[in-house]
């Protein structure tokens, strides 16, 4: 969702005469998040096929041929000039609805490696925008484009004294910015908890636990010494602050979805990748990317609890090597790639666009 929304807010930006519409998922936070960015949404129905129990399944994949039917009317309707999707549940329906209604479709691949959906629009999409040149073999010689990964202004709106004074951190002491993504990650979020007084001896701790093991992450933390919950601050999901979390950040403790091809180089952050073992290998990938640049080191889910604090500490105490890292990362960084697939989507004419998430 995020880069996409990035896109949309540089497209505006760049022509403002654009219409932009958002078409999402029907459940969920998305269509709340996009009405809050002032953006119209229209929600259709869809889920996942792959990796959930049959039942679920066999109505998922019957939401998602509806979803077709449902995503033409809307483009017979809005009549767009262009179709920019990220991947998705509901990008296969509008993406095939765009092709019967003849409207040109912009794919922008987040991870290195496109998931099966993304290879299968890629076939019949006019353009494809990747965040690496490593991304290009997979797609079609006439339609790949290396754009980076487009960063909003949530994360590029943040510089480290702005980000250090938001979240009442100081600027003497190293920061370390530990997080799974919106739901959390489990693994790390207990690694944490097991070693956070040693880690709060190094560094200030930012743990962004997620939703799902909130309340124990909270009631880990109230039973913790007072001077170790000073410099330990847990927040179950940040929105507009996450940005301010990366500014601050001295080295990043996360899993490897497609973010941190993005975000990490934005700010020369050094980064511990976690890869997410049970999603396919998309979060491999990524990380090996990063770490075969000196921009990452890489611990396996099953070796965090022992692995995670020698790993950092070995990191927060030896800053010649965490500097390498940081240049390296910085060299990676493609600062202005929301304006780079926005200006493919525009080449379709400055007319009125939709964007999907």
């Amino acid at each position: 969702m995020y880069p996409a929304l990035a896109v949309a807010h540089a497209l505006l930006e760049t022509a403002p005469e654009v219409e932009l519409t958002w078409i999402g998922t029907l459940d969920g936070m998305e269509g709340e998040l996009i009405r809050r960015e002032g953006l119209p949404f229209i929600g259709i129905p869809g889920g996942g096929v792959h990796g959930v129990a049959v039942r679920y399944a066999v109505r998922n994949g019957w939401d998602l041929a509806r979803a077709v039917f449902v995503a033409r009317k809307h483009l017979r309707r809005e009549r767009p000039v262009a179709i920019l999707t990220t991947g998705g549940y509901v990008s296969g329906p509008v993406a095939l609805a765009a092709r019967w209604e003849s409207i040109p479709v912009v794919v922008f691949v987040p991870d290195i490696e496109p998931a099966r959906s993304i290879k299968t629009i890629a076939r019949f999409a006019a353009r494809v925008c990747v965040t690496v040149p490593d991304s290009l073999s997979y797609f079609a010689r006439d339609k790949g484009v290396v754009t980076g990964y487009p960063l909003g202004r949530r994360i590029t709106g943040w510089t480290k004294a702005k980000g250090l004074a938001t979240l009442g951190l100081d600027g003497e002491t190293p920061v370390l910015l530990i997080f799974g993504g919106s739901r959390g990650a489990r693994s790390i979020n207990r690694a944490v908890l097991g070693s956070i007084e040693a880690l709060a001896e190094l560094a200030q701790v930012i743990h962004v636990a997620g939703t799902l093991d909130w309340a124990e992450v909270e009631a880990a933390r109230a039973e913790l010494p007072a001077l170790v919950r000073e410099r330990y601050v847990a927040y179950p999901y940040l929105h507009q602050e996450m940005g301010a979390a990366l500014a601050a950040a001295d080295l990043v403790v996360s899993r490897s979805g497609a973010g941190v091809l993005g975000e990490f180089p934005y700010f020369g952050l050094p980064a511990v990748l976690v890869p997410y073992p049970y999603a396919w290998r998309y979060q491999r990938v990524n990380a090996g990317w990063l770490a075969d640049r000196g921009a990452a080191v890489i611990i396996e889910d099953a070796a965090l609890t022992a692995e995670l604090l020698p790993t950092v500490t070995g990191l927060l105490t030896d800053e010649t090597r965490r500097a390498a890292m940081s240049s390296a990362a910085s060299g990676l960084a493609r600062a202005n790639a929301a304006y780079e697939v926005a200006r493919q989507v525009l080449a379709f004419e400055h007319e009125p666009a939709q964007a999907t998430g």
